[in-house]
């Protein structure tokens, strides 16, 4: 049986054509482990238990505005297979208190998740237990944030998540 190199080639991008992801915005992301394995932690009671490689994983979100000082974090979530947060893309002269940084290209949204997918990935395989396990699938989930009514409920969705994490779609044990 012969494959075409149509079947060959990787799934059309989630992206936006010609949107610049660059510019200034919020924007909502999503990304999944490989295989959806739960690696991070559990939930208990309505509550997310982050194990150690689920605290690499926070740590590593919370280090990249000093990565990539245009940027802001916005609201955040660890689920035992998934992460949701909400990025804000700065301009560069108007990156709040922060100095401007050196006039050099700055990086947009697909960057600043290649990123934070590595870093964490690179840190998470100090760990003896997951040495060859790969720990993200490819790409991620992103959501343009247009209102402040879109920005409640993404707010709230994120915040609400681990409430919900028995009827998650993500959640293996779901039927």
């Amino acid at each position: 049986m012969r494959i075409s190199n149509e079947k060959l080639r990787r799934p059309n991008s989630l992206r936006l054509p010609r949107y610049d992801y660059s510019q200034p915005g919020a924007y909502f992301v999503t990304t999944v482990t490989h295989q959806r394995a739960c690696l991070f932690g559990e939930v208990v009671d309505g509550e997310m238990r982050l194990n150690h490689a689920g605290k690499i994983v926070k740590a590593v979100w919370d280090e990249l505005p000093a990565h990539y000082p245009y940027i802001e974090l916005g609201a955040f979530v660890i689920m035992p297979n998934h992460v949701h947060g909400i990025i804000i893309i700065n301009d560069a002269v108007g990156a709040g208190l922060r100095p401007a940084p050196t006039p050099k290209k700055q990086h947009g949204l697909s960057e600043i998740m290649r990123a934070f997918k590595s870093f964490s990935s690179r840190e998470i395989h100090k760990i003896d237990k997951f040495s060859s396990e790969r720990i993200w699938q490819r790409g991620f989930y992103d959501h343009i944030i247009r209102s402040e009514e879109e920005w409640r409920k993404i707010h709230l969705y994120i915040e609400a998540n681990p409430d919900n994490w028995e009827d998650d779609d993500e959640n293996p044990d779901f039927l």
